[in-house]
């Protein structure tokens, strides 16, 4: 499936040099949705896999989609201040500015999954954050990586995406 012909991109969003990779349009197509569901964890044995972990705001779509056809349970990861206590955090650098994730402690093994990789910042701290938190992480997995921003492996390889640019 061509999902690069679903994503468009918007110039100047959130702040002028940055172009947005708007998935708008690939969500409202069901078939590029079930095609997610199965392609993204191509390769990955579920059986190792308890919880998909989805990174505010875009992965919280696909791992929670992801969690429920895969049958699954889903761990949002959060920005600071809208989980309830007791949360861990960290705070990272963006390509344009700083947040900080929150996560709720727990055990078990996940998979996280984003939208986006582009520098690598938020990915990053979702996964020393989902790891501090008490979390196994067996897989890494993005809708898109701008391999032009970034050099990311998860255990020695590339992380995993559907659609490179």
């Amino acid at each position: 499936m061509n999902l690069k012909s679903l994503i468009t991109d918007v110039p100047d969003f959130p702040q002028p040099g940055v172009v947005f990779k708007d998935i708008s349009p690939l969500l409202k197509s069901p078939d590029a949705l079930l095609y997610i569901c199965q392609a993204i964890v191509e390769g990955v044995n579920l059986d190792n896999v308890d919880y998909f972990v989805g990174i505010e705001s875009r992965g919280f779509v696909l791992g929670s989609m992801l969690a429920a056809y895969h049958k699954k349970g889903f761990i949002p990861l959060r920005k600071a201040g809208k989980l309830p206590p007791p949360v861990i955090a960290e705070s990272y650098t963006l390509e344009y500015g700083t947040a900080t994730l929150e996560i709720s402690l727990g055990t078990g093994r996940v998979m996280v999954v984003d939208d986006v990789l582009a520098t690598g910042g938020t990915l990053q701290a979702g996964i020393n954050l989902a790891q501090r938190a008490g979390y196994t992480i067996e897989q890494v997995a993005v809708l898109i990586n701008l391999t032009f921003l970034n050099t990311m492996r998860f255990k020695n390889e590339e992380v995993f995406s559907l659609v490179s640019y």
